[in-house]
């Protein structure tokens, strides 16, 4: 996959619009306080995944489908979740795919994909995708580790990559795989007061899944249930989520 040309100008707007759009959307306030930088999101993952645990995925939100998920053939990939560094208030890249794609159209997404036989695993997949498919070049990129591989309904097992993204990045969107892409606050992503479930009829079953609407933006599906995760692991009080 070839990006997209964008001359450097447009590139250098798009990466200080979307960083102006994150610092002015929205910024519920949490029951406690609690600090949402970058350095304190490195903590966290050192802190608490050092043990990637079980896979999880679309049927850790629906009780009954362990048994229809195991037995799924999937394909490995791996999706980089990029929490960019914007001082005290950190914000995650999102991507939007474009409407012709063949799966996930239209949808919010993580920048990555499949991990190819020339990848050395799932980390230099999601960096290899991120720089395909945004233009993120890796020097800007402190890979952390590794969450839980999330499986999904539409037949892959996906291993999220944390990062830190330094500041001063520029995008370069590939226009057959990314139509736009945007920053959210991580207090707004980590916040369960944000976390929507809903449900929906698929395959004769009804479908439970999480959804975050952010602004214009409906975040959903695969991205939201990875967001939900990492928010269960990093984010959650164990000893509150006991007493409640």
């Amino acid at each position: 996959m070839e990006a997209g040309d964008v001359n450097a100008k447009e590139a250098v707007r798009r990466e200080a619009g979307i960083a102006r759009a994150a610092k002015a959307g929205e910024r519920p306030q949490a029951s406690s306080p609690q600090d949402f930088s970058a350095a304190d999101f490195r903590r966290r993952v050192a802190d608490r995944l050092a043990d990637r645990g079980e896979a999880v995925g679309d049927h850790s939100f629906n009780p009954g489908w362990d048994a229809v998920f195991r037995e799924m053939k999937r394909r490995p990939a791996a999706v980089l979740v990029p929490v960019v560094d914007r001082g005290a208030e950190a914000t995650i890249l999102l991507t939007r795919r474009t409407a012709t794609l063949r799966s996930h159209a239209g949808q919010i997404a993580f920048p990555g994909g499949g991990i190819d036989a020339t990848d050395e695993g799932p980390e230099a997949a999601a960096l290899r995708e991120a720089q395909e498919e945004i233009g993120l070049s890796p020097e800007f990129v402190e890979p952390l580790g590794l969450a839980a591989d999330y499986l999904t309904g539409s037949g892959y097992r996906i291993a999220p990559v944390l990062a830190v993204v330094r500041p001063g990045f520029t995008l370069t969107l590939n226009p057959d795989e990314v139509a736009d892409v945007f920053e959210v606050p991580l207090s707004f992503l980590m916040n369960p007061a944000n976390h929507r479930r809903n449900s929906r009829e698929w395959q004769g079953m009804t479908r439970f899944f999480f959804e975050m609407p952010y602004r214009d933006w409906h975040i959903w599906g695969i991205t939201a249930g990875i967001l939900r995760i990492l928010y269960e692991r990093l984010y959650l009080d164990p000893e509150a989520e006991s007493s409640s």
